[in-house]
Order: C-alpha cells, then sequence, then structure tokens
C-alpha cells in the first residue's frame, strides 16, 4: 500500500515554511538595522570626539605657545627686585651718577622685554587689596585710608598676559586703634 498525498498539503506545508522564513528574514533585517544604527551612533559620537580631542589639542598648544616664558620670568624676577632696590638706594641717597643711569636704563630695557612677551607690573598702590593680585605682608593702621586699601608696594607683582607670575607683596591699611 502506498501512501497517496493530497495536493493540497503540499502547498499548505510550502506557505508555512515561507511565512517563517518571511519572518526570520525580518527579524534578520531588525537585528541588522539594530547594529547600523549602533554602529553609525558609534562613528558619530568617535567623530564628535576626535573633533573635541583636535580642538583640546589646538588650545593647550596655544596656551603652551602663550606661557613658554614663564618659568623664565620667575627667574628673573629676584634679579629686577634687586635692580630696584638698588634704584631706591641710589634715589635716597641722592646718587645720579653715571652707574645710577646705566641700571635705570638696564631696568627700563628688560620691563620692555617684559612688556613685549605678555608681561606687566601689577599696579597695587593705593587700589583695594585683591587676595588675587596683592599678598598681605603687613598692615598700617590709616584714617585716611578705607580698611584693606594698598598702602605702600614692598615688592612689585608681575601679571604674564591673564595669570599672575608673582603677586604684589604689599601693606594694607587697617583701621586705627585708639
Amino acid at each position: 500500500m502506498e501512501k497517496q498525498t493530497n495536493p493540497n498539503e503540499e502547498p499548505a506545508q510550502t506557505a508555512d515554511a515561507q511565512v517563517s522564513e518571511v519572518a526570520a528574514l525580518k527579524e534578520q533585517l531588525a537585528e541588522a538595522e539594530k547594529k547600523r544604527d549602533e554602529y553609525l551612533l558609534l562613528v558619530k559620537s568617535t567623530r564628535a570626539e576626535f573633533e573635541n580631542y583636535q580642538k583640546r589639542v589646538l588650545r593647550d598648544h596655544a596656551a603652551e605657545k602663550k606661557f613658554a616664558h614663564y618659568s623664565f620670568a620667575s627667574d628673573i624676577l629676584p634679579a629686577l627686585d634687586n635692580l630696584d632696590r638698588a634704584l631706591a638706594a641710589a634715589k635716597q641717597a641722592g646718587d645720579n651718577s653715571p652707574m645710577t643711569q646705566g641700571v635705570t636704563m638696564v631696568m627700563s630695557q628688560i620691563l620692555d622685554i617684559f612688556k613685549r612677551h605678555g608681561i606687566q607690573q601689577i599696579q597695587a598702590e593705593n587700589t583695594p587689596f585683591d587676595p588675587n593680585l596683592h599678598k598681605a605682608v603687613m598692615q598700617v593702621p590709616s584714617k585716611d585710608l578705607a580698611p584693606s586699601t594698598v598702602v605702600h608696594v614692598l615688592e612689585n607683582g608681575y601679571m604674564m598676559h591673564d595669570r599672575v607670575l608673582r603677586p604684589a607683596s604689599v601693606s594694607i591699611s587697617s583701621a586705627p586703634t585708639e
């Protein structure tokens, strides 16, 4: 006895197989689209990170170039202070010799070089005390000046562009004691 096949069964099985195959293909397509979206997001975020990295490197390089002379300028300040003290002592003694004039010229040249490299003296006298720019060394009682006003600069301070190279050492006014 041979088993008879029903001609209607074969197309039904084929249709079921096709439906399951289509469902499997749709699932694969959805998975592929999901991976594509993940990879696209990864590419976009990697590109953004790289662009930010490039900008940061350029910014850091510009800052490094801008402040390249920072430590050299810091090292030269004590010598500049000694020239300033020598001029103050000569002025107090009333000395106007060629030596004093030479020291004045050297000091002027150094300050000009500083200016060309973005280094300027902090103007502190008779200004309100600013802890970012000044270092208070002593207080002087005064009834003429408002409290916390710079009375006298003991050691000049310097700024390099927008950074403090060295704060000015100052004496500040305080309320008079009675």
